[in-house]
């Protein structure tokens, strides 16, 4: 029940003892000014009694040391006596002392000056320490009454605290892959809505996960049956009668050709494997212009080979970001070796990256036939134009981009033929590379 780990009890017990000592010390502090005050109004009283008893009786009215109290009127539990004190000053001075078990306070106020005597008024003050006693009893009384109500309170308050907790809890555990609902924050407290937001984000992430999953065996089992049935029905086609070597010989070179098309796909569904396994890498603090320019080198080399043209404008000098390196350069790549593969010999394909209020975007600009934006381009096994390729490149691209936190666009040209591919890294990743260098510090 009261275990070390749990948040509820940590709290309680701090808030209990935070208010315990509050407590102790306010009473202590209320204790010790009703003393003060008590006994600064005893000595006021003494004081008065005092200067009126020197001022009603001379030196010749009693003797030294003689008890005059039958001639003055004083209460019964007070005693005045003429006494001789040594005292430069001859100032007003009191003493506190305890006989046969009663408490008494006398002043010294002085009478002669040139004698140095002093009237001494003694008054029986038993009551006033019994009556702070009780005032002490009372307040640990109270202390303690005020301390189990705050106990109370704190376990009340406690509970009252994980309630969202619990709420947000029970709503995850009746999650399952074939339930995602997303939290409704509006009656949540502002101080869990950020945690309430990061299960929203991270439930629509879990369900475009499976979504794109069951997209991806579908189609992966589609585009490996189709080929399948084709290769059997040519070979039982084939091999229904006789033929020339040469028919023989065409039918093996097109099943190998399909098997080769086949182990393209398979490698892409391999590469999702990877892919997945990199969004559990540890984030890196890079400077993304400088990442850009070394990957645009490489980048250059392969628009080279196919007659085309690499122009490379990035803005500011610098921007470092926390980010996942690998899942980075997989979005890049597909969005060069796309745009290289749709530009004509001779084009030009531009790597643009500028700043924004948001974050910071990558353009990359081909001179190829564009794209059809009704469709869903990053759907798996999707192809557009007569070009080879598995169809999974946009796929993978989407879902690396989700796991750094950015988002990827596609949409046609407006100036010219083309297609512009956008990468959108938001500042937060900035925000977070500059705190991981203050760690570092």
């Amino acid at each position: 029940m009261f275990s070390k780990k749990s948040i509820r009890n940590k709290f309680a017990l701090q808030l209990v003892m935070a208010s315990a000592t509050l407590i102790v010390i306010f009473s202590a502090i209320l204790y010790n000014y009703i003393k003060i005050s008590i006994y600064e109004d005893l000595n006021i009283e003494l004081t008065k009694e005092a200067a009126m008893l020197s001022t009603e009786h001379s030196l010749s009215t009693g003797t030294l040391g003689v008890d005059i109290f039958k001639h003055v009127n004083i209460t019964k539990e007070s005693e005045v006596l003429i006494v001789v004190k040594t005292d430069k000053k001859h100032k007003i001075s009191f003493e506190q002392y305890k006989k046969n078990g009663h408490n008494f306070l006398t002043i010294y106020y002085p009478f002669d000056k040139r004698k140095s005597t002093f009237l001494a008024l003694t008054k029986n003050i038993s009551n006033t320490d019994k009556l702070l006693d009780k005032i002490l009893r009372s307040i640990i009384i109270i202390n303690f009454i005020t301390i189990f109500l705050v106990i109370f309170y704190a376990l009340l308050l406690s509970r009252m605290l994980i309630i969202p907790i619990h709420s947000l809890t029970t709503k995850l555990a009746a999650m399952d892959e074939n339930f995602f609902q997303s939290i409704n924050t509006k009656n949540i407290p502002d101080e869990f809505k950020p945690l309430a937001l990061s299960v929203n984000k991270l439930v629509d992430r879990i369900h475009t996960f499976v979504k794109y999953q069951k997209e991806l065996f579908i189609g992966t089992a589609h585009e490996l049956k189709t080929p399948l049935a084709v290769m059997k029905t040519k070979n039982e086609v084939t091999l229904l009668k006789k033929r020339n070597v040469d028919k023989y010989i065409d039918t093996i070179q097109h099943n190998n050709k399909t098997i080769d098309e086949m182990n393209k796909m398979i490698g892409c569904i391999l590469e999702i494997g990877r892919l997945e396994s990199a969004q559990f890498e540890q984030p890196l603090e890079i400077d993304l212009i400088e990442f850009l320019k070394d990957r645009a080198n490489n980048f250059e080399i392969l628009a080279h080979q196919e007659n085309k043209t690499i122009i490379k404008n990035f803005s500011p000098k610098s921007f470092p970001i926390l980010i996942q390196p690998t899942l980075l350069i997989h979005i890049l790549q597909n969005f060069v070796q796309n745009a290289i593969k749709f530009t004509a010999e001779g084009g030009k394909i531009e790597i643009k990256c500028f700043t924004d209020t948001n974050g910071i975007n990558v353009h990359v600009i081909d001179e190829g036939i564009g794209i059809d934006e009704s469709q869903d381009l990053f759907a798996p096994f999707k192809r557009y134009g007569r070009k080879d390729g598995a169809g999974l490149g946009l796929f993978l691209a989407k879902g690396a981009a989700d796991a750094i936190g950015a988002t990827i666009t596609i949409k046609n040209r407006k100036d010219e033929k083309g297609a512009v591919a956008t990468l959108h890294i938001p500042i937060s990743n900035k925000k977070l590379a500059k705190k991981s260098k203050k760690r570092d510090i």
